[in-house]
């Protein structure tokens, strides 16, 4: 799940659509549906689809199922001609200059690496790279490429694409490295957000880290969220406060029971990071004025002005 970030926090700075991949056979997997394997409870496909939330137009190439976020759907000819057949049918559904692309088995992509992905390509000021790259992509922890962990200049992609099927009499079956070999491209290092389930190991592997006890909540959070249809980002720390003083200052069972009034009163009050945050601060300070009350030397306290003695 992607932190809080209050308001006027810089995300792209420009529009942007991806094209996800997500009609691959799967061999090492014995053929399962990997866009559909669990982890954290949802979907690989979802997960991938929630890292690129603020894309204009969201394609995802594969035969059409359902996801938690409205796409467009689009299929290569032949169905299975591979990723660069796959890519050119993605493109031709999207019109911004910049496109991210994915694959859909990246359990640890977030919204966060999106940015950054598209923050170097537009500045031209990723390390190591050219003044203006053609695309910025991810490396693994054994620095190789991941092409398909990217953002690109839509129109080099298109030129190259058609360059390839001239030369090749199409693009159907033809590597991928075929196509980032023609582009100029930056590279960053991430060995989180690179990861992707290509075997069965892998999955286990993704399983047991978002289990970790650093990761488990802000899974769980990212889980619910889109279990939910809810898009809102909130300060998870100020929650937790609140059900923390709610049940050391009043009762154990004050603390699921105060964070839901937390989130009812901010719906009431228009929704929004800022109605979470000022209805956590509400009670949070409650809670704390009610175990004032019960120390030994606590003094009586009213709201009331006091009014002068009469006699």
């Amino acid at each position: 799940m992607t932190a809080y970030e209050p308001p006027g926090t810089p995300g792209p700075a420009a529009p942007y659509d991806a094209v996800v991949l997500a009609g691959g056979a799967a061999r090492r997997l014995g053929g399962a549906d990997k866009p559909g394997l669990r982890v954290g409870g949802r979907p690989l496909l979802d997960r991938v689809l929630a890292a690129c939330a603020t894309a204009t137009t969201t394609v995802v190439v594969a035969e059409s199922r359902r996801t938690a976020r409205p796409v467009e759907w689009a299929r290569e000819e032949p169905p299975g001609g591979g990723p660069l057949a796959a890519l050119d049918a993605g493109l031709r559904h999207v019109s911004a200059e910049h496109v991210v692309v994915l694959s859909a088995d990246l359990p640890f992509l977030d919204e966060a690496t999106v940015r950054r992905l598209l923050g170097a390509l537009r500045t031209g000021d990723a390390p190591q790279g050219p003044a203006r790259p053609d695309g910025v992509l991810l490396t693994d922890p054994d620095g190789r490429d991941q092409p398909l962990v990217a953002a690109y200049r839509a129109d080099a992609l298109r030129r190259e694409l058609a360059a390839l099927a001239v030369a090749h009499g199409g693009v159907t079956g033809l590597p991928l490295r075929r196509l980032t070999a023609a582009l100029d491209l930056t590279r960053i290092s991430d060995p989180v957000a690179s990861f992707d389930c290509d075997t069965w190991d892998d999955i286990a592997a993704a399983r047991a880290r978002i289990r970790e006890h650093g990761n488990v909540l802000d899974e769980w959070i990212s889980a619910v969220k889109d279990e939910l249809g809810i898009d809102l980002d909130v300060d998870t720390g100020a929650l937790l406060d609140v059900a923390r003083d709610a049940a050391h200052s009043v009762a154990r069972p004050a603390a699921p029971l105060t964070t839901f009034l937390v989130g009812y009163a901010a719906a009431q009050a228009g929704g929004g990071p800022e109605a979470v945050a000022e209805a956590s601060r509400k009670a949070a300070a409650l809670a704390l004025r009610w175990a004032a009350e019960d120390t030994p030397d606590a003094k009586p306290t009213s709201d009331a002005k006091p009014t002068p003695d009469a006699g």
